[in-house]
């Protein structure tokens, strides 16, 4: 692993038939420099089988700058989603990856990527998530996956698996927050113009907007921000509910309907992205911390952050105060 000064090593496993999208998703959170802008440095290299540039969709190639072997020193492995998700991937790749996790080497997949994972057998008995249109054929192609619909990614012992398109985004992110923090992976966000934390466990998808639900949503979007503005404050389905005059009933389906979330579950990630911010920005006392975020208290908090984090408050900031000595002190 790389030490706090060195770059964070991301290796792009790249062979014929990988999308050309997924490809620029992880060029562009890893792949450009932003540390002018507080984001720690990444060193990202295109790894395939051999040098020979490999071909994508449309006319595009991509040419590696390191064979397989450099997977051996990587911190992250990212796959691609696939064009063709029935044609099997090469030997070389579905070995190297096979390696790459018995050296407990985290590696996430983006959307069709699961099937490259599920080939090399890494998926096998575990939870994966994919684009909701491939769930059956994942299921059907590889039966020993607990292939699961209603989640944006997931994590199963050290393998990340993700839906399609703007899910991969979501993962790519959410990796560099658990890693490096909430405001480097907020930063990147900001530069690629996209929402800077959406949870895994999010629905991939969300009803067809009609009139009455665009009003709805408005409603809803109205509700929401007057929570985030007034997080410290508790906060009820019923509370949020009468707010929006709506019965609490209505009010939750509805908001299911329109973020693919529940209202609780959106209040709770909002509160951990909150804290998060404050334990990085800060030196406030985690008590005072839990109060301006709505948990009331720190051992709530820290229970919340177990859950959600695998981490506590205090190891968090530690980990990402913006002053590493003053956390420390």
């Amino acid at each position: 692993m790389a030490t706090t000064s060195d770059p964070t090593r991301i290796a792009l496993v790249c062979f014929p038939g990988v999308r050309a999208f997924d490809v620029s998703v992880i060029t562009e959170v890893w792949g450009v420099d932003r540390t002018d802008r507080g984001v720690p440095p990444f060193d990202l290299r295109r790894t395939a089988a051999g040098p020979t540039p490999v071909a994508l969709r449309g006319g595009l190639s991509l040419t590696p700058d390191r064979t397989l072997a450099w997977l051996a020193r990587a911190d992250l492995i990212v796959v691609p989603g696939l064009d063709d998700h029935v044609t099997p991937a090469p030997a070389p790749v579905l070995g190297a990856l096979r390696r790459a996790h018995a050296r407990a080497t985290p590696i996430a997949a983006l959307c069709g990527g699961a099937f490259t994972l599920a080939q090399a057998g890494l998926l096998d008995g575990r939870q994966a998530v994919t684009h909701w249109n491939l769930t059956d054929l994942l299921s059907t192609r590889h039966p020993k996956v607990k292939v699961t619909q209603d989640a944006l990614f997931l994590h199963d012992d050290n393998i990340w698996t993700s839906a399609g398109t703007a899910a991969g985004i979501d993962l790519c992110l959410h990796l560099v927050r658990t890693t490096h923090g909430a405001e480097a992976a907020a930063t990147i966000a900001r530069s690629m113009v996209t929402a800077p934390f959406r949870t895994g466990t999010q629905a991939q998808f969300i009803e067809h907007p009609t009139p009455r639900a665009d009003r709805d949503a408005d409603t809803l979007a109205a509700v929401r921000a007057h929570a985030l503005a007034h997080l410290a404050e508790p906060h009820t389905v019923a509370g949020l509910a009468a707010r929006a005059g709506m019965s609490p009933r209505s009010f939750a389906r509805h908001f299911q309907a329109t973020t693919g979330t529940t209202p609780l579950r959106w209040l709770i990630t909002q509160r951990i992205a909150a804290a998060q911010k404050l334990l990085e920005r800060t030196d406030l006392p985690l008590p005072e911390v839990a109060r301006r975020t709505g948990f009331g208290s720190e051992v709530t908090m820290r229970q919340h952050f177990a859950t959600h984090l695998a981490t506590s408050p205090r190891d968090y900031r530690l980990a990402f105060h913006q002053d590493p000595a003053r956390a420390r002190g």
